[in-house]
C-alpha cells in the first residue's frame, strides 16, 4: 500500500495530473487517446509517471504472459509514485481479484465501462488546450471496432473483450475530421478484429464501405489499416487500396506455416489460402509493405512443423515479422493440450525466425533506395528526424533542423542501416542536381 494516497479534496480539485500508460495494441491506444483528451478538455493535465501525477490511469493487455507482467509492473509503479491508480483494460478483465490483492484501493474498470473512468474524476471546464502523451503525437489510431468473435485455442482476447462491435460510420467520420482539425496528417484504422467491421450494424456494413466513406468525407492525408486476416481482404478492399491516401501497407498475421498447427490453433485458413491472398495482394499492389504476426512453440509444434513455417515464411515477400514465443494463456483451449514445447526450443525458434524477419525487413528497405517516399516525422535524434513513410519504413533525414516533428515531408531515400532507410529530403535531391549540372558546365 502506498504511503501517501492522495487525499480526496486533492484528488478532487480542479488541476489534477493525470497519466494515462498504455500497454498493448492500438486499439488500448485509441482508448487512451480518447481518455486523454476528455481528461483535458475538462482542464486537466495530462503528464509522464516521472511528473508525479495524482491519478495514474493503466490501461493493461493480456496478450501474452509477458504483458501480464508488465501490467503488475505499471500498477506498482504507479503506487510506489503515491498516485491514485485506476486500472482497466484486458489485464484487468481477467485478473480483478489479483489487482485487488495488490492493494485494495486500486479502482478497477472493466472493458465495457472503459469509457466512464472520464466521469469519475471532475469535469467542470474546458481547458481548450490538447496534451496527448508522446507515443500518440503524430499517427493517432482510431478505434472503429471491439471484440471477437473468433475463438483461437491460444487467445484469451475474446474473453477480455466478448463479441464484435462497430462504431458506426459517422462516429468515425467525426473522429477523423477532430484528428484533421488538430493538423494530424495521418490515422491508424483500429480494432481487436477489424475485418469483421460493419456485420453487427443495421443495417450491415463493411470495412471498404467505412473506408469508401472516409476517403470520400475527409480530407486526413494518409490512412493506415492495422491487422487483417488474409480471408477478408476481398475485390473491393484491393480496389480501394491503390487510392492514393492509403498506405500501401498491410499486417496479416501468419501464425504458422505448418496445416496441423492451424487447425490446432483453430485459425480459418490454410497455409494455401494465405498463399494464394498474398498473391492477389501484390498483384494488384506490387510494392505493398506487408507484415505478419508468427507464434513458435505451438503445443505439438515439432521439428518437422517448425521447418514448414520456415520455409513458409521464405517463401513470402514479407517486410517484416513479429515473432512471440507461444505463451500458455489461462482459460484457453491450447493450454490443455498435450505436447507442450520447452522454453529453451522456443528461444532458439524465436531467433531463428527474427533474423530472418531482419533480412526481410533489410530486402524490403533495399527495393526503396532510390525512391522518394512521404514520411510523418515523428522524432529528433542527434543526427537528425525520424520519420514513418506510408509503406511502414523507418526513415532516418539527416540534419534538418527546419523539419519538425508532425509534419509530412518528401524525402529521398539514399541508403540503409540496422534496419532504418537514411535519407534526405527530396527539394535537396534536386537542387544537388541542379549543382552537379552547373558544375558539369
Amino acid at each position: 500500500m502506498p504511503a501517501d494516497i492522495p487525499s480526496k479534496e486533492r484528488l478532487f480539485n480542479h488541476h489534477m495530473k493525470i497519466a494515462v500508460l498504455t500497454l498493448g495494441c492500438k486499439t488500448n491506444q485509441a482508448e487512451s487517446m480518447n481518455m486523454e483528451h476528455a481528461l483535458n478538455n475538462a482542464g486537466h493535465q495530462i503528464v509522464e509517471m516521472l511528473e508525479k501525477p495524482d491519478i495514474c490511469i493503466i490501461n493493461t493487455c493480456t496478450v501474452t504472459s509477458k504483458a501480464d507482467y508488465q501490467s503488475r509492473q505499471l500498477i506498482n509503479r504507479a503506487l510506489k509514485n503515491n498516485a491514485k491508480v485506476i486500472v482497466t483494460g484486458c489485464y484487468a478483465e481477467l485478473n480483478n481479484e489479483q489487482i485487488k490483492n495488490i492493494d485494495n484501493n486500486i479502482e478497477v474498470i472493466r472493458n465495457n465501462n472503459k469509457s466512464n473512468i472520464i466521469n469519475m474524476i471532475p469535469n467542470e471546464y474546458s481547458s481548450g488546450n490538447i496534451n496527448f502523451s508522446k507515443y500518440a503525437r503524430h499517427r493517432p489510431a482510431v478505434k472503429v471496432q471491439d471484440g471477437c468473435n473468433y475463438s483461437c485455442s491460444y487467445c484469451a482476447i475474446p474473453m477480455a473483450r466478448g463479441r464484435s462491435r462497430s462504431i458506426p460510420i459517422d462516429r468515425v467520420i467525426s473522429e477523423i475530421k477532430f484528428y484533421e482539425s488538430l493538423g494530424y496528417k495521418e490515422i491508424v484504422l483500429t480494432g481487436i478484429h477489424l475485418g469483421t467491421y460493419g456485420l453487427d450494424l443495421k443495417p450491415k456494413k463493411s470495412l471498404s464501405m467505412l473506408l469508401d466513406n472516409i476517403l470520400k468525407n475527409t480530407n486526413i492525408p494518409r490512412i493506415r489499416i492495422s491487422s487483417l486476416e488474409i480471408k477478408e481482404i476481398d475485390d473491393k478492399f484491393l480496389e480501394l487500396l491503390t487510392e492514393e491516401r492509403i498506405c500501401k501497407h498491410l499486417h496479416i498475421p501468419l501464425q504458422s506455416g505448418d496445416d496441423n498447427i492451424l487447425k490446432l490453433m483453430n485459425r480459418t485458413y490454410s497455409t494455401k489460402d494465405f498463399l494464394s491472398g498474398i498473391e492477389r495482394i501484390i498483384k494488384k499492389v506490387p510494392e505493398i509493405s506487408i507484415g505478419t504476426d508468427v507464434i513458435v512453440g505451438f503445443p505439438c509444434e515439432g521439428e518437422l512443423e517448425f521447418e514448414n513455417t520456415k520455409k513458409l515464411i521464405e517463401s513470402i515477400p514479407f517486410s517484416y515479422l513479429h515473432v512471440f514465443p507461444y505463451s500458455p494463456r489461462p482459460r484457453t483451449k491450447a493450454v490443455t493440450f498435450s505436447g507442450q514445447v520447452a522454453g529453451a526450443i522456443k528461444k532458439e525458434r524465436v531467433t531463428i525466425l527474427r533474423e530472418i524477419g531482419m533480412a526481410k525487413k533489410e530486402d524490403y528497405i533495399e527495393k526503396n533506395i532510390g525512391k522518394s517516399l512521404d514520411i510523418i516525422v515523428e522524432d529528433r535524434c542527434e543526427d537528425g528526424v525520424i520519420g514513418t513513410a506510408g509503406n511502414y519504413i523507418k526513415v532516418l533525414v539527416t540534419d534538418e533542423n527546419n523539419i519538425k516533428e508532425g509534419m509530412l515531408v518528401n524525402v529521398h531515400v539514399l541508403g540503409h542501416k540496422d534496419g532504418i532507410a537514411i535519407g534526405i529530403p527530396a527539394k535537396n535531391l534536386e537542387l544537388l542536381n541542379k549543382q552537379s549540372f552547373f558544375i558539369c558546365l
